[in-house]
């Protein structure tokens, strides 16, 4: 009978043998920590990471996540745990043809947004001004994320996830347009530490990622919002089909799947045999034409941004709160019962309270958030105008 542990070695070397010379190897996942061989049995470094986020009590928040359209009564629009689902199909589509590691490319997309607070890049900025106004630092998702695998789940303790994992996740800013990005390789913790640090200070540091996989998962992350946020806005009733600009419908198509493919086929064609990812000159520019359409008439529309004061006063409201309670040492509140009494020591020692009020926080679901608020101030979801909110 063949020795399980033996298998990982098989996978290896078979790895090695069938994936591009420029792909990420299992074998050569490295952690902050050696663990035994008898923990990871079997299974290769990246796809062990893949079952460690999967497991993580921040990836069960997901399903309470906003991503775009919050506080809005309606059963088909997206949440958090769907756009990592398809960024995940996504990458790993791409990866597959260009002959990557689709284990890595699956951890940095399942993790990539776990650090996203309550009520999408509205609760990031009004978090992140409370975080900088005091003391420590801007607040990105992107960090935060690294954050919680790291040093926040598992009471503290972290995950100890490979590098390659965390260096994708942090580097994976799909808000940002590129043609075409290059790995920076041989990264080192330190490099991540840093990285992370120049981030909080400037959120327009821009990072790469340090493999050809976290380039493509920073591509599929702009291809899994773009086309489905449109679906959404045109199922609310914000825009229509044929609002979209013509120089990106001709080219990309003027609905999620075909702007999907386009984006998808695209990406594989002008990669392939490069060691680098790109979108070929003019897919690039329709992309950049459809994404400054969606800023302008979906994600700055004054409709849905309605309760933008009323959020951002609940978030100083609890952040205040918080911080009053730690510096009181109130055992009775939330804060204490629900989240600084399960942290493991080192947790506690190496973080101010101000830091953890930002894991606490940043770690809410939507709905979790408005429990902690006073009833009386809790806004209540609405219906968009001209939405269909009919079931099938």
């Amino acid at each position: 009978m063949m020795d399980l542990g033996e298998l990982q070695e098989i996978f290896n070397r078979r790895e090695a043998r069938i994936l591009s010379p420029s792909a990420a190897l299992s074998r050569d996942g490295r952690r902050r920590k050696t663990e035994d061989r008898i923990v990871a049995g079997y299974r290769q470094s990246y796809s062990l990471d893949v079952d460690r986020i999967l497991h993580s009590l921040a990836y069960t928040r997901y399903i309470d996540k906003t991503q775009v359209f919050y506080l809005v009564e309606n059963d088909h629009i997206t949440h958090r745990v769907l756009h990592v689902q398809l960024v995940s199909k996504i990458s790993r589509t791409i990866g597959r043809f260009l002959g990557l590691n689709e284990d890595l490319i699956e951890a940095i997309a399942l993790g990539h947004d776990i650090g996203h607070v309550p009520f999408g890049h509205e609760g990031e900025s009004f978090l992140s001004k409370l975080c900088h106004d005091h003391g420590i630092g801007h607040f990105r998702h992107n960090v935060q994320s690294v954050q919680f695998l790291d040093k926040v789940e598992r009471k503290g303790r972290g995950w100890n996830l490979c590098l390659q994992t965390l260096d994708g996740i942090l580097c994976h800013d799909g808000e940002i347009h590129d043609q075409r990005i290059a790995p920076l390789r041989d990264k080192t913790f330190e490099n991540l530490k840093r990285e992370m640090d120049q981030k909080k200070a400037d959120p327009d540091t821009v990072l790469m990622p340090m493999t050809l996989e976290g380039c493509v998962v920073r591509f599929s992350d702009t291809i899994g919002y773009i086309g489905r946020d449109i679906e959404d806005a045109i199922r609310l009733g914000l825009i229509r089909r044929g609002d979209l600009p013509p120089e990106s419908v001709s080219l990309l198509g003027d609905t999620n799947g075909s702007i999907v493919y386009s984006l998808v086929t695209d990406i594989i064609k002008t990669s392939a045999d490069n060691d680098a990812i790109a979108f070929s000159d003019e897919v690039s520019h329709a992309l950049k034409a459809l994404k400054a359409f969606n800023y302008e008439r979906i994600y700055l529309n004054p409709v849905i941004k309605q309760y933008s004061k009323i959020l951002k006063d609940l978030f100083d409201l609890l952040f205040n709160r918080y911080l009053e309670d730690l510096e009181k040492g109130d055992e009775g509140s939330v804060i204490y019962t629900q989240f600084f009494s399960e942290m493991s020591d080192e947790y506690k020692n190496t973080h101010s309270y101000e830091e953890m009020i930002r894991d606490f926080i940043a770690g809410m679901t939507d709905t979790y958030f408005l429990n902690q608020c006073p009833p009386q101030l809790r806004p209540m979801p609405f219906k968009l105008p001209f939405a269909s909110m009919r079931r099938p």
